[in-house]
């Protein structure tokens, strides 16, 4: 089952707590902290575009990649998205015309990656398109986080629709499935229903420092999202911090 067609028209609606602004607000401290200059970044995995529009309106100017047609139309139908490049492209195979300040990957794109090889094939790609000194940024929902949400079912009624979450993790190849069901109220007062099928991968912050180091990028940082300091244990969200140098 192909992930994020006809989903993507309610996706945003279902996934309103997703605390967007707060993770902009983020990047940009990250942004500062590391002098990242008013440059072009790519937004890899940008979906709707919810991050890739919020850094336009801080005076970034964006490309957004994602490997979804359908979410990329929803993005490009809002009127914030105007001057934003939007490509659907594979992030494991992605192209740019020229360099960037720094690329973005948020919302746990980089889970969606198989195996540590696809993620040393993104980091190689991040790392060929920065400009001297870019930066790439991105966060992972961490194994600990799937360890909590385990074999579980999440249930929601709304006014709308009713919203079904089956998740599945398995612990020894640390592959976290989840089947997601909306039944969504249309015009003539019955229910559209989307069924959209995904799988993420648990890695080690061990396994992306490596990838980072292996891509030829300097590893600057991991965070956790929530405090913007030091990962523990029980870290749920992680950003990690890298930097071209061999320009």
């Amino acid at each position: 089952m192909e992930a994020y067609t006809g989903f993507a028209a309610v996706y945003d609606r279902y996934m309103d707590n997703i605390p967007y602004d707060q993770w902009t607000e983020n990047v940009l401290k990250i942004f500062k902290k590391y002098n990242m200059p008013m440059e072009i970044v790519c937004d890899l995995g940008c979906g709707t575009g919810q991050v890739t529009k919020r850094l336009a309106a801080a005076g970034y100017d964006m490309i957004g990649i994602d490997v979804s047609y359908d979410m990329l139309m929803e993005a490009m139908s809002d009127e914030d998205s105007q001057g934003i490049l939007y490509l659907c492209q594979d992030m494991r195979s992605f192209e740019l015309y020229g360099t960037v300040g720094a690329v973005v990957s948020l919302c746990d794109s980089i889970n969606y990656l198989r195996d540590t090889d696809e993620l040393l094939t993104v980091c190689k790609l991040a790392n060929n398109y920065l400009d001297p000194k870019g930066l790439f940024v991105f966060d992972v929902k961490t194994v600990h986080y799937y360890e909590k949400l385990g074999s579980s079912v999440i249930a929601e009624n709304r006014e709308e629709g009713s919203f079904i979450w089956e998740n599945d993790y398995n612990p020894k190849t640390r592959d976290n499935g989840y089947f997601l069901t909306i039944y969504e109220e249309n015009e003539e007062g019955t229910f559209d229903r989307y069924e959209e099928e995904h799988l993420q991968h648990g890695f080690t912050i061990d396994e992306i420092i490596d990838a980072i180091k292996a891509s030829g990028l300097e590893f600057l940082e991991v965070m956790d999202v929530d405090t913007m300091s030091a990962p523990t244990d029980d870290s749920e969200r992680l950003y990690f911090i890298a930097r071209e140098v061999s320009k």
